[in-house]
């Protein structure tokens, strides 16, 4: 009776399996199963994965003290590699530390391996590079006068200069592989005076003041210096002097007319540069063109620092010009005086021509006023050396409105040795 009930079972079920719905329900669950389980799996791979940190410190262990090392690297790139959620905690944790111990190593070549160690063992690594090759050698030291290079000077205001720096150490303990500090040829501190606060005339500190050594070359030597840093003393001051403005006419008016009166709106300005520079400056000259002017004048002149200055109290002025009808004065006998001549020569006049008379042009009132001592009759001897020479009579007098003119416009002069 089982039998038979079994067996009809049996041809249910069969007819049941061969029918066309059926396997194709069947098919896809089997595909649905297998899909699910390789998900699964690829899920499983993919929550490994691999980063990469560059630029790693590497700490050396040795004795730093007697040993100098060559050949180890400042930084190494690290690939970890491991589970994201082992790479989180890592993260979180700490990034590890790199380390080459050579502690145990004595004088000369090695190659030894760096090493990398983490808080998650579960971690992998790789690092690059991962050995390197070192030479030990003993430290030995020398020391050297430190100089001082002030640098970037044009960024202070141009009515400061720089006068004196000085330096707290001038004596500078240099170490290293003894074939390394004998490339030392000088050790300089750097003053950066773009690092001063608002710096003003009087003394300031500038702390932190980096020492580098050089080669004869100009080349950076890499040494281990004691100290590294000093504290530099600097010296502002702002020169200045306050001098009258000149105005001077270049070229010569209409004719028939003459300058009566030149003046500036402006009647003096400070200057800022080099005391050397303004002690020699007695007054501020301004050239204004007024060749065939006819008529009186007023210019617009911007004032531009001579060599030598820095900065300038104003920068604009106006100069006023009036004109007047011109009458001609003689000055006579005005003696002849030789200039910058060598002081191995000396200069004789030849013909015996040592004075002349000079046609001075102007408005009355500038003549009436002249000063005729003022008036000078001069040759130039800049350059000259043994000879007879013609040379250019030149006149000066200490007023810009007047023309000068030596009715004797060359002399001969006879050089010789003294």
């Amino acid at each position: 009776m089982i039998t038979e009930k079994m067996s009809k079972r049996t041809d249910k079920f069969e007819r049941w399996l061969v029918k066309k719905n059926t396997l194709v329900f069947i098919s896809l669950i089997i595909s649905i199963v297998a899909f699910l389980a390789i998900d699964n799996k690829s899920i499983t791979l993919i929550d490994s994965y691999a980063e990469k940190l560059y630029d790693q410190k590497v700490e050396a262990i040795y004795n730093t003290e007697t040993y100098v090392v060559e050949g180890l690297p400042e930084t190494v790139d690290v690939t970890l590699i491991g589970r994201k959620i082992d790479m989180y905690l890592a993260k979180q944790l700490s990034n590890g530390y790199i380390t080459v111990d050579i502690s145990n190593l004595k004088e000369g070549t090695h190659k030894v391996p760096i090493n990398y160690e983490g808080n998650i063992n579960s971690i992998d690594y790789e690092l690059d590079p991962s050995t390197v090759n070192i030479t030990i050698y003993p430290k030995a030291s020398t020391t050297k006068t430190a100089t001082i290079d002030t640098i970037n000077k044009e960024t202070l205001d141009a009515k400061l200069s720089v006068s004196q720096v000085t330096i707290d150490k001038t004596e500078i303990i240099i170490k290293g592989a003894e074939h390394i500090i004998e490339k030392v040829a000088n050790v300089r501190a750097l003053v950066d005076i773009r690092k001063l606060v608002d710096p003003a005339a009087g003394v300031m500190t500038l702390e932190e003041v980096p020492l580098i050594a050089y080669d004869t070359n100009g080349k950076v030597v890499e040494v281990e210096m004691v100290p590294s840093k000093v504290t530099a003393t600097i010296n502002i001051e702002s020169p200045h002097k306050e001098i009258p403005i000149k105005p001077i006419p270049v070229g010569e008016v209409q004719f028939g007319k003459a300058i009566s009166s030149i003046t500036s709106s402006v009647a003096k300005v400070t200057v800022y540069g080099s005391q050397e520079v303004i002690n020699k400056i007695e007054y501020f000259p301004i050239e204004v063109e007024v060749e065939k002017l006819s008529t009186n004048k007023e210019f617009n002149i911007s004032l531009v620092a001579p060599e030598g200055i820095r900065a300038l109290s104003v920068k604009n002025t106006k100069i006023s010009i009036t004109l007047g009808e011109e009458i001609t004065k003689e000055i006579k006998n005005i003696q002849i005086e030789t200039i910058n001549l060598d002081s191995n020569y000396k200069a004789t006049a030849v013909n015996s021509v040592t004075k002349t008379n000079i046609i001075v042009k102007g408005t009355k009132e500038v003549l009436d006023a002249i000063d005729e001592t003022k008036v000078k009759a001069i040759v130039d001897l800049t350059g000259y050396k043994e000879g007879d020479h013609e040379v250019e009579v030149i006149v000066t007098g200490d007023d810009v409105k007047a023309s000068y003119t030596p009715k004797t416009t060359k002399v001969k002069v006879k050089i010789i040795k003294k």
